[in-house]
């Protein structure tokens, strides 16, 4: 078999299924089309804070942990809300709301008035967005997916964000460098736009309300946290991912300021790096479906875990020239957004699959609330850490501890012993 007939059959198998609804090949094009615009953002912000405006550690600390900030604020609310109406119409209206907040960075740059405090502004606005709009499209993919294909449907969207997460960076690094970071932002803002129209053309038919009769908001919140309090397998997950959570906006806080002022990398040596780690990304969203058949789906967790622990470890170790900086940084990221992606699709899928359907927007906020509240704690960790020991010291402190938190889900996480996904638990 040729190499073009071996590409040809791996398409096929990948893009057959689910592939085949009409309504799910557009949610899989809007949220492809956001993720390339988000490859842009994911880059220039940082880099017009870093370059533009000479942000300090602190200072980046704080412009993650806004980014991060509304999880903790809004999550509960999130989920109740969500519960009660169809989850479209929210997602249509998060993308259009998160596209003119990013207007706001080209704009204010126009004029001349863009600091500091525009991006932290923008920065939250844009989190209470994903709030909602990232919880309701969990759901909405929950439902239209079926529970018999959630680990099909979370690597085919994860395909599609992690092909972006490949072309995306170079892409962004180019337009970077020709439009300077905060007009590239305004490509981004008209992602979520066209993503706003292409969404009002899908027919979700399984997206039904479920609303608790005569239930207070309160009361509501009450079940999301009690079902996640009293099933092991999701508090185990929880404080995976919330300890994860905690340590990556650590190193997302910092990882910028070291590569453009300790290694000394460019702008587009930065768009390469982000590059390679798309393809880390491409490749365990290809492979998530056949390991998690071969191995199980708490062992791919947990083997996730422990390849982006490892490369939090190498980020802290890389030096030299800017070249070889490149090249080993660039290694780095691919092996840790390959170990992300992999226990992340695991992982929504096996908390999709443990909750039934009428809770299951209190789950997915609940979860998020759990696992995203503690972002702000560590981007601020991180800012303050890297003031007092420096930026390769708090990179070699996330590996350490990262390497930590795998051997306890060796040890003691429950979540491990999952070979298939579950039942729904019982009510």
């Amino acid at each position: 078999m040729t190499m073009i007939d071996r590409l040809r059959t791996y398409f096929r198998r990948t893009f057959r299924g689910l592939w085949r609804s009409r309504d799910f090949r557009k949610l899989w094009v809007s949220l492809t089309i956001t993720s390339f615009g988000a490859q842009i953002t994911n880059l220039a912000l940082p880099l017009t804070a870093a370059l533009l405006l000479n942000a300090t550690p602190m200072q980046m600390g704080i412009l993650v942990a806004l980014e991060t900030l509304p999880f903790a604020l809004f999550s509960l609310h999130a989920g109740v809300l969500l519960d009660r109406v169809r989850k479209l119409p929210v997602i249509i209206v998060a993308d259009v709301s998160r596209g003119l907040a990013l207007l706001a960075i080209p704009v204010t740059a126009w004029f001349g008035s863009l600091s500091m405090e525009t991006l932290f502004a923008v920065g939250f606005l844009c989190g209470v967005q994903n709030v909602v709009g990232g919880a309701a499209y969990q759901v909405l993919l929950a439902q239209m997916a079926g529970r018999k294909r959630l680990v099909e449907a979370n690597a085919k969207i994860a395909l599609g964000e992690t092909s972006a997460a490949l072309v995306g960076p170079g892409l962004a690094g180019g337009l970077i460098h020709a439009l300077t970071a905060p007009f590239a932002i305004a490509l981004d803002a008209i992602s979520f736009f066209v993503s706003a129209l292409m969404l009002r053309r899908i027919v979700a038919r399984n997206d039904v309300p479920n609303p608790s009769a005569g239930a207070g908001i309160w009361k509501e919140i009450g079940e999301g946290l009690k079902l996640v309090w009293d099933n092991r397998t999701l508090w185990g997950l929880a404080w995976l991912a919330g300890t994860w959570q905690f340590l990556h906006h650590m190193q997302v806080a910092v990882l910028i300021l070291f590569a453009t002022r300790e290694l000394g990398l460019s702008a587009g040596a930065i768009g390469v790096v982000y590059a390679c780690g798309g393809l880390g990304c491409v490749l365990a969203s290809a492979s998530a479906q056949r390991l998690s058949a071969r191995l199980g789906i708490g062992p791919v967790i947990v083997h996730g875990l422990i390849l982006s622990a490892f490369a939090w470890q190498a980020f802290g170790l890389i030096g030299g020239p800017p070249l070889i900086a490149t090249l080993a940084l660039g290694a780095a990221m691919l092996i840790f957004d390959f170990g992300a992606v992999l226990w992340g699709i695991n992982y929504l899928s096996l908390r999709q699959a443990i909750t039934p359907d009428r809770l299951l927007g209190r789950m997915t906020a609940t979860m998020r609330f759990f696992t995203v509240a503690s972002a702000p704690l560590g981007s601020l960790v991180g800012g303050a850490l890297a003031t007092g020991i420096g930026l390769r010291g708090t990179l070699l402190t996330v590996g350490v501890l990262g390497l930590m938190l795998s051997a306890a889900a060796v040890v003691w996480s429950p979540v491990r012993r999952h070979r298939t996904l579950p039942a729904p638990a019982a009510e």
